[in-house]
């Protein structure tokens, strides 16, 4: 429980606390059709290697949860001199459509996810944004829930929407497993 060092305590200000909602999802084994950059790590030097036409790729392409990620890739999924950070779809694991060439695939299993989402957020704003949930995600202790986190499947971003909030998934697994 609290421990106190007073009997009473002042009021503090919480209004410049962001509130960041989390929630376990299942997702379940799924194909992804991905563009690996070369030894990028991040959103801004992925960018300068394949060019940000990638992303109107994507938005063009039908996936599982109505829109793109970006994901930063365990070293299971990577190829030799390519980047950790990649962008893609999650389709179906018997997709048979077309795969846009320079695209690759990989296929993920069935995982659980602790979903990050931060407040709506003024567009100008996202980078502040993007670092007040990754902030909250580094503190966030999943095993106060009975997980820990699965550092075997990808963090998964998606777009950086104002209206909606900054949304980032991170892997885990029950500490029973």
């Amino acid at each position: 429980g609290a421990k106190y060092r007073e009997l009473r305590k002042e009021n503090i200000n919480v209004s410049d606390f962001q509130p960041i909602f989390v929630q376990v999802i299942r997702k379940p084994e799924r194909l992804c059709i991905i563009k690996r950059g070369i030894k990028a790590e991040d959103y801004f030097p992925y960018c300068e290697e394949v060019s940000c036409d990638v992303w109107g790729i994507l938005m063009s392409m039908q996936s599982l949860c109505g829109e793109p990620v970006s994901m930063w890739l365990p070293e299971k999924y990577k190829k030799p001199n390519t980047s950790t950070y990649v962008q893609g779809v999650e389709v179906e694991p018997d997709y048979q459509g077309s795969i846009p060439e320079g695209f690759d695939t990989i296929l993920l299993s069935e995982a659980e996810y602790l979903m990050f989402q931060g407040p709506t957020f003024r567009e100008e704003d996202y980078c502040e944004a993007i670092r007040t949930v990754q902030t909250a995600m580094d503190r966030y202790d999943p095993s106060v829930i009975g997980y820990r986190w699965d550092n075997e499947n990808p963090r998964i971003q998606l777009e950086p929407r104002g209206q909606r909030g900054y949304i980032e998934l991170r892997a885990i697994r029950r500490l029973s497993e």
